[in-house]
């Protein structure tokens, strides 16, 4: 089909048009899931000082060379010190201080025994006299149950790499170094148009001849689990003038991308083309790829705009292959998206295009299998679904064979 651009020269021509979007800075708790622009060095250890990993007593290791079961060594508690509490005072030979766990050791502690090693008896809370006395039952060595500063993160440490999505271990150690503002990569911002006279909206009762508009939910879904921002347009009715309304009130929106969803194939009343020729260019349109081939890329206005295929299934797979690395450039972060080698489980037939087929996944004799939904056509979105993959079949490749291996994108976490 020497017509058509194959999907990797389309994919190439249309991520040349994007690059990192710019940094803004956020408030911490707003920061979860979102994509640091900058590589975060600490600018203190974490921890900051020297602190009792569980709750027991701080003493010197030299004090107790002699402890054991039978013959404990008793020590003068002179202190009792909380968490969040500076110790009163250092600690002298022959001493010891009740202390709970992240509490700050005193000077000349270098080591905690905990409660359980001693003649103790106490519930955490429950208030000492002082001076007291205290019978270690065993020797340690320096350093035991004691959380060094900087034992976790060391001052001018990369803490987390510029491109790294915040999730919520990092989101505490940002927390934990003070960092109230974060800069973060800003969020891209798509507005997503659906076309044609048959829509209606998901509220609506069915009519004769008509369907709800189901594209514009599925992408916008699919742009929010990349962390980009969708904005839904209003679906617009197969009239050129509705079509121009539609797009005029999407860049309105000040967008970084805009989706259509049908209406650039060559049907009679396939009329985005003719908007895209109007309010900007079309770059490229005709993919040799399996479903979607009516794709259109090129500018409304100075935006990048894709016009996507109408059938369900060709818009989502479209945004997969198209879409998702083009937003993916805008934050600046890798594909989340495994991809794995499978065993094709059956024949499955193609059509010389490069095809991505639904599969579901099963582990057999080891290796992970792939077997095809059910039907294949590019309007039956519950295939996709049911899938728990694409199988992709390359250009020029009329059958997959049973025992071969294909590359599949996995578009749901399993065990395989």
């Amino acid at each position: 089909m020497p017509d058509l651009l194959s999907v990797d020269d389309a994919l190439a021509r249309i991520l040349k048009d994007f690059a990192r979007l710019p940094a803004e800075s956020i408030p911490l708790l707003e920061a979860h899931q979102r994509v640091l622009a900058d590589d975060l060095l600490a600018e203190h250890d974490l921890p900051s000082f020297a602190n009792s990993s569980m709750d027991g007593y701080a003493v010197r290791a030299d004090d107790l060379i002699h402890a054991t079961q039978e013959a404990p060594t008793h020590l003068r508690v002179t202190m009792d010190i909380p968490a969040g509490v500076a110790p009163p005072g250092a600690l002298q030979p022959g001493e010891a201080a009740r202390i709970m766990t992240g509490a700050a050791l005193p000077e000349g502690a270098d080591t905690v025994v905990p409660v359980e090693d001693t003649d103790a008896v106490w519930q955490a809370g429950e208030a000492i006299t002082l001076p007291g006395d205290v019978g270690i039952r065993t020797a340690t060595t320096q350093g035991t149950n004691v959380r060094v500063p900087g034992e976790n993160i060391r001052k001018g440490a990369t803490v987390l790499s510029a491109g790294t999505r915040i999730r919520a271990a990092g989101l505490g150690v940002l927390a934990g170094l003070g960092q109230a503002q974060v800069s973060v990569v800003r969020r891209p911002r798509v507005a997503i148009v659906s076309t044609g006279d048959e829509l209606l909206a998901v509220d609506q009762p069915l009519e004769p001849g008509k369907i709800r508009d189901t594209n514009s939910y599925a992408l916008a879904a699919l742009v929010t689990e990349i962390g980009a921002e969708p904005v839904r347009i209003p679906a617009a009715r197969d009239d050129l003038d509705d079509i121009r309304r539609r797009f005029r009130e999407a860049l309105d929106a000040k967008p970084d991308v805009i989706l259509s969803s049908a209406g650039v194939s060559v049907g009679a009343v396939d009329l985005v083309r003719k908007v895209m020729d109007e309010m900007g260019h079309v770059d490229l349109w005709r993919i040799n790829i399996r479903p979607g081939k009516p794709l259109a890329y090129g500018k409304l206005g100075d935006v990048p705009f894709f016009g996507l295929p109408g059938n369900p299934v060709s818009a989502m797979v479209t945004f997969d292959v198209f879409v998702r690395p083009a937003l993916l450039k805008l934050l600046d972060i890798p594909d989340a998206i495994p991809t794995i080698q499978a065993v094709a489980g059956e024949d499955i037939a193609s059509d010389g295009r490069q095809s991505y087929i639904r599969v579901t996944l099963r582990r057999v004799n080891g290796r992970p299998t792939a077997y095809v939904t059910g039907t294949q056509s590019s309007g039956a979105l519950l295939s996709m679904v049911l899938a728990d993959g694409l199988l992709i079949i390359p250009e020029g490749v009329m059958v997959a064979r049973q025992g071969e291996s294909f590359a599949v994108r996995v578009l749901r976490v399993l065990m395989v």
